[in-house]
């Protein structure tokens, strides 16, 4: 009965491989040798690139052990003579006995780089940018982008303040280029407006430019202009739009980039071979700032981590300069690799946009729809999958590989716009999808059995009854059961823990869940009153009766206080229902959801509807259990 639709399921199948990566993903450990150093009241660090005559590659170093040896040797020539003798760097104190030796700069590489802005807002890259820099849902990015293009009333009556915000197209207007262009000179000076106007290439696939880019319909309203008819959010969203369209019109920034290499102690001789050892600073500061006085696009993980270094300030260094190194300044630093990140709001769109896969209304939708049926969760603003995501990506790929396919769902895509542009006829295309489709299904519904359905997962044998002890999803989650159906004795069923998945559940862990029920007590009338777990969940038995626990009730925790709780909110709840009971409970009058009825505990029969329930007595009520129909035999579940 669970569902995933064209574009939602390759964006399940997203989600659950990346879960599936980072599960199988085995962590490796590694060293970096770096140095902290200090120049011209800047300090720096510098980190060991060439280690004897060999490049040191990421996992160069593998243990303490070598990690310590490289370290000793950094340490030795550091203090050791030999080579030409450098000049020291004035800062280096003389004497100090903290100062175990020196690194002489070997080389100095200065380069300047340009950097372009980033191309103005399409519908995916809004979202994006929205959900790193202002933390929201695309959901909540739509709504307010709606708001602004809606129109706000600005004191002379609603107008709209950005374009439309569906649109895949990075194009602008030629007269909005123009009065873009105009505000920099003014705003800016001439010099922060580049020769020609910039044109953006459409990056999408599959792109739909019917639109132009989202922009402010007019530049000179600024964000500080509409400060006081915007709400927080409209603000903050607006200025988002009017700094990134205002900054994709400006000049290039130039970034100043310096790399400097040092050698452990004297520099070596101008005929000797590149050094044996080697260690690297790298650093960058902006020259012109162009568009970054403006706005600088936000960064993903990867992008994020492989940047970091590169933003840091270096102090003035020249050739054949010597700077202090103190022992504990030469420091080994353990790491170990880490698995790929689970996808955020942002770089889940960017990988449906890589792919192909969706359209800008749509985007908002996937994630929205994928959360609402429960096939993922949002924890620390990463999507992690359920065990319902992972059970209905794991049907839908062995059954249906064809058509969660990241390029089939591209390639429909480019079909559907062929039939928009009038190239292809609707009607062939849907038959040549829906004949092969409807085929599959039918085959399916007649080879796929329930046991296939639940995904079942075996994790051995119960120690104690020889039984098969399997985790599987239910109708009220997922659940770990002893047994199967087709054998004599009853299975036992329980209920994962919350924080329990199917896919990682050991059996142990499944085992301790089945040592219950936990004897609590009594109730005030002496019926005993215990807590387990079954197959619908955990519950207080009392007596012979059953009830619920709540969902912040742990059962392995739960007290008696609470579970005689429990017990009052169900009595009370069965009081309400019963209209009238007759031998002292063996038949009762209730209030059901379809009306009232009368019941035996074995067979139901409906109370007329000319017939007030309250006023049928016992003897009218057992001639209508006695006609009732018996009740249907339930269908067996196959395990």
């Amino acid at each position: 009965g669970l569902s995933a639709g064209r574009v939602q399921s390759p964006a399940l199948r997203m989600i659950v491989e990346r879960e599936e990566e980072i599960e199988r993903f085995e962590k490796r450990e590694y060293w970096t040798i770096e140095a902290d150093l200090e120049s011209a009241g800047v300090q720096f660090v510098a980190r060991l690139v060439r280690l004897e005559g060999e490049k040191v590659e990421q996992f160069s170093i593998t243990d303490e052990a070598t990690a310590m040896r490289a370290r000793d040797r950094l340490l030795g020539l550091s203090s050791g003579g030999g080579g030409v003798p450098a000049r020291v760097a004035p800062e280096t104190p003389a004497g100090d006995p903290r100062v175990a030796g020196k690194l002489c700069v070997h080389s100095v590489e200065k380069k300047q780089r340009r950097r372009n802005p980033a191309a103005p807002f399409i519908t995916s890259t809004l979202q994006q940018e929205a959900a790193r820099k202002l933390g929201f849902t695309a959901n909540r990015t739509m709504r307010v982008a709606q708001q602004l293009y809606e129109g706000i009333d600005t004191g002379d009556g609603a107008v709209g303040l950005i374009t439309y915000m569906r649109t895949d197209s990075t194009n602008l207007a030629a007269d909005a280029v123009a009065e873009i262009r105009e505000y920099i000179a003014s705003r800016f000076g001439a010099g922060d407006v580049p020769r020609q106007p910039r044109v953006f290439r459409t990056r999408a696939k599959n792109a739909q430019e019917a639109h132009e880019a989202i922009r402010p319909t007019s530049v000179v309203r600024t964000p500080e202009s509409l400060a006081r008819v915007l709400a927080g959010d409209q603000a903050k969203l607006y200025e988002l739009v009017w700094k990134r369209t205002v900054a994709c019109q400006m000049r290039h920034a130039t970034i100043d980039t310096v790399a400097v290499e040092f050698t452990c102690g004297a520099e070596p001789r101008p005929d000797s071979p590149v050094p044996d050892d080697l260690l690297r600073a790298t650093g960058s500061t902006v020259a012109v700032p162009g568009f970054l006085a403006v706005y600088e696009e936000g960064t993903d993980d990867k992008a994020a981590e492989k940047d970091k270094d590169k933003d840091r300030r270096l102090p003035p260094l020249e050739k054949g300069v010597a700077l202090a190194l103190q022992s504990r300044s030469l420091r080994p630093e353990q790491h170990f690799t880490e698995p790929p990140p689970r996808y955020t709001e942002a770089s889940l769109i960017r990988a449906l946009e890589d792919y192909g896969i969706g359209r800008p209304s749509t985007y908002a939708a996937i994630v929205s729809t994928l959360q609402q049926r429960e096939y993922v969760e949002l924890e620390r603003k990463r999507f992690q999958p359920t065990d319902v995501g992972r059970l209905v990506n794991a049907f839908v790929t062995e059954h249906f590989a064809d058509y969660v396919d990241y390029d089939f769902t591209a390639r429909l895509e480019d079909d559907l716009d062929a039939v928009s542009r009038g190239e292809r006829e609707w009607v062939p295309l849907l038959e040549q999808f829906w004949k092969p489709f409807h085929r599959k299904v039918s085959e399916k519904e007649a080879s796929v059995t329930r046991r296939d359905a639940s995904q079942a997962r075996e994790l051995g044998t119960d120690p104690k009854s020889g039984q098969p002890v399997s985790v599987r999803i239910g109708r009220y989650g997922p659940y770990a059961q002893i047994g199967v159906a087709s054998d004599e004795a009853k299975p036992k069923f329980a209920s994962l823990r919350p924080e329990q998945r199917v896919g990682t559940i050991t059996l142990e862990e499944a085992l301790e869940l089945f040592k219950l029920p936990r004897k609590l007590g009594a109730t005030e009338e002496g019926e005993p009153v215990s807590v387990s777990i079954g197959r619908f969940g955990p519950y207080v038995k009392y007596g012979s009766k059953y009830a619920s626990l709540g969902p912040g009730d742990d059962p392995h925790t739960v007290g008696l206080p609470r579970a005689l709780e429990i017990v009052a909110e169900k009595k009370r709840a069965d009081a309400e229902r019963e209209i009238k009971v007759f031998e002292g409970g063996a038949i009762r009058i209730l209030k059901g959801r379809y009306g009232p009825y009368i019941t035996d505990g074995k067979k139901n029969a409906r109370v007329p509807k000319d017939r007030e329930p309250s006023e049928i007595a016992l003897d009218e009520a057992k001639r209508l259990i006695e006609a009732a129909p018996a009740p249907r035999a339930r269908r067996r579940r196959t395990s």
